[in-house]
């Protein structure tokens, strides 16, 4: 699984951050890995300059074989925060879009365009 992660001019991520990003991301989908090809992270600051309350915003896209990607978005007060609760609806919407294919007998990797 490749894992790309895209932050806005707002921020200034140490690389060790963005290790723990890639971490957290591999823990969280590592049950889906052999169905995920590619995860990326958008990271960004929605009101830029200005302070606020659950203004750091996290896009996360997962491209499974055969399939549409599929993505989620989630704001929180950082982008820790923000990271895992994107990462925790794309859990439960991958569990689920897996989990209807096979209960409808079609096999995993239908195409779906």
């Amino acid at each position: 699984m490749q894992i790309l992660i895209n932050i806005d001019h707002n921020f200034e991520v140490h690389e060790a951050t963005l290790a723990e990003f890639r971490n957290s991301v591999q823990s969280a989908l590592s049950r889906f890995s052999e169905h995920i090809t590619r995860v990326e992270i958008h990271l960004s600051d929605e009101n830029a300059d200005k302070s606020g309350q659950n203004d750091k915003r996290c896009l996360l896209e997962a491209r499974l074989e055969r399939r549409q990607p599929m993505a989620v978005t989630y704001a929180a007060a950082n982008l820790s925060q923000a990271l895992d609760g994107a990462l925790d609806k794309m859990t439960r919407m991958i569990d689920s879009t897996l989990g209807r294919a096979q209960q409808s007998g079609k096999p995993q990797h239908e195409d779906q365009t």
